[in-house]
């Protein structure tokens, strides 16, 4: 599903990009800055490389839930849901005389978050089906967790901007048990 979640950002602007400015190629481009290997990744060079800086929990509270009845008188208990939240990074990659494309296109997918903050099966319907909804909202990061980012990711900071996504909901299919009824609830009981 995260796949399916950044996939899909990335293609919609993509194709907010390629209409904006006549594109015949893709510009924003899921992947790392650097290779696992330290090496500067090629196929981002004049790209807007999109890739996951952190996952986390979101914290919405979350129990043990009952999925409903399958006769009568068991009741399935599922796990609870996993809510996540995505930290994605936009960073332009375009290099040398090309640093004013970089700014171009950042502001560009900034623009177009702005105007396309959420993502429903109603406004995308390519969205994967088990996603009901994506909310990106900017990150703002000081100077000091910028270059902290940074430094973890390559080392050489790149025009970019943060945002998180939220929220993604795994749904378990695994039942944590099986919980029968005292007495049959389609039964009513008589006062006297």
């Amino acid at each position: 599903m995260i796949h399916s979640a950044v996939s899909h950002i990335t293609l919609e602007l993509n194709q907010y990009l390629g209409r904006t400015f006549s594109l015949n190629e893709d510009i924003a481009l899921m992947s790392n800055i650097t290779e696992q290997d330290g090496s500067v990744a090629v196929n981002a060079n004049n790209k807007i490389a999109v890739f996951i800086v952190n996952i986390e929990k979101d914290v919405t509270p979350s129990h043990l839930r009952s999925n409903g009845f399958t006769d009568a008188r068991e009741q399935i208990i599922v796990y609870p849901p996993l809510h996540l939240n995505l930290f994605l990074m936009f960073a332009a990659n375009f290099g040398g005389p090309n640093y004013p494309e970089a700014l171009k296109f950042l502001s560009h997918t900034i623009r177009f978050f702005q105007n396309n903050p959420v993502f429903t099966r109603q406004n995308s319907p390519d969205l994967d089906p088990r996603i009901d909804k994506m909310i990106l909202n900017i990150e703002n990061l000081d100077m000091k967790d910028l270059s902290s980012l940074w430094n973890i990711i390559s080392g050489k900071y790149l025009p970019s901007v943060l945002y998180r996504v939220k929220m993604l909901t795994f749904e378990s299919e695994d039942v944590k048990a099986k919980v029968w009824s005292a007495s049959d609830p389609t039964t009513s009981v008589n006062t006297l």
